[in-house]
């Protein structure tokens, strides 16, 4: 199993560990609801350098990402950031992604942990006769995200960068704790927050310098629960290589004035099923779980859990589109029993 340069911190700080996407990574350190709301309330970190990097550079590099991926990287200007996917040629998704513009022709592209493999693979076969140089840097950082209301004053302690003077998406080089690093206005939790890129020997100088600042150390367990409040897809459950985004509240990312890999398969795919936000008064439901409507089964839960803010039972789910409506009653089966729910907007809770 791999490690991360911070697994050593983790275990010696007594975190529950467990295996996540063929690394030992920590899952929560006191519980997860603790580690949610601190984050919600204050300021969480999370060890996420198991998340893959790939740098796109060259006279093209904006050319081959516009065809690469739906969303418009033309709108990106130099330390700007933005939300995209990597679709196949059938329509579906390799992979949801954050792409970073470094330079005027360096790009950073981060994926999913899970997947850095397959979509390394699948950029390098597409890059064709594009005059771009790509490198598979995921070995090369250490990714520490900072989470919550409090993250910018916390962080900035120990930052040489008045990050007063940025905002949401920007990234730029700065130091941490004396240590080099970028940082980039992004995160996974509905937050602000800054994500830290450093060199994988200056992450525990870094970690323990923002638990010294009062930085509440969580696991992935609470970096789930955080991403389902806030209404946030995870691939592998609300994505796959068979889902259309187009079919999901995120369809906002793909762009259909330009040309992209994919774009004829995507739009002619129909949407049968829809992906929507379920709340239910009572009952957890859970990934798997059938939803019911009129008697009769419509759709399948993707992501579920016990939101720590409401204390309510929260999900996505696909279901049938003639129930996507707002506040649509719905039923899931949790042990072979219905438990009363309806449609909801995303995200679950306001937040920052």
């Amino acid at each position: 199993m791999k490690t991360t340069p911070l697994t050593a911190a983790h275990r010696a700080m007594g975190a529950k560990m467990a295996p996540f996407a063929g690394y030992d990574m920590p899952i929560q350190y006191s519980s997860i609801s603790a580690e949610h709301l601190a984050v919600r309330e204050a300021a969480g970190m999370f060890d996420v350098s198991h998340m893959g990097e790939f740098w796109i550079r060259g006279a093209q590099a904006l050319d081959f990402l516009q065809y690469l991926t739906p969303n418009d990287v033309s709108k990106l200007k130099v330390g700007r950031a933005q939300y995209s996917m990597l679709p196949n040629a059938q329509g579906g998704l390799v992979d949801d992604i954050y792409i970073y513009r470094t330079g005027e022709q360096e790009y950073l592209m981060v994926v999913n942990a899970a997947n850095i493999d397959k979509d390394w693979t699948h950029v390098q076969a597409l890059a064709g006769s594009f005059d771009v140089d790509l490198e598979n840097a995921s070995e090369n950082w250490a990714l520490i995200a900072v989470q919550g209301p409090k993250a910018a004053e916390k962080l900035q302690t120990l930052c040489d960068t008045d990050l007063s003077a940025t905002r949401k998406n920007d990234t730029f080089v700065a130091k941490v704790a004396g240590k080099a690093a970028r940082l980039a206005r992004t995160g996974y939790t509905g937050e602000d927050g800054f994500e830290v890129f450093v060199a994988p020997g200056d992450a525990e100088a870094v970690w323990k310098a923002l638990l010294e600042v009062g930085v509440i150390p969580c696991g992935l367990g609470a970096r789930d629960t955080l991403r389902l409040e806030a209404g946030f897809p995870l691939y592998g459950h609300e994505f796959t290589d068979e889902t259309s985004p187009l079919c999901t509240p995120f369809a906002w990312v793909v762009k259909t004035h330009k040309e992209f890999h994919g774009k004829a398969a995507m739009l002619s795919r129909p949407c049968h099923r829809r992906l929507v936000g379920l709340v239910l008064e009572q009952g957890i439901p859970r990934e798997g779980y059938k939803v019911f409507a009129e008697g009769r089964e419509v759709g399948q839960v993707t992501s579920g859990t016990l939101s720590p803010l409401s204390k309510k039972g929260i999900a996505m789910a696909y279901i049938e589109a003639a129930y996507e409506g707002l506040d649509t009653p719905l039923q899931v089966e949790i042990r072979g029993k219905l438990y009363a729910g309806k449609v909801s907007k995303l995200p679950f809770a306001p937040l920052g």
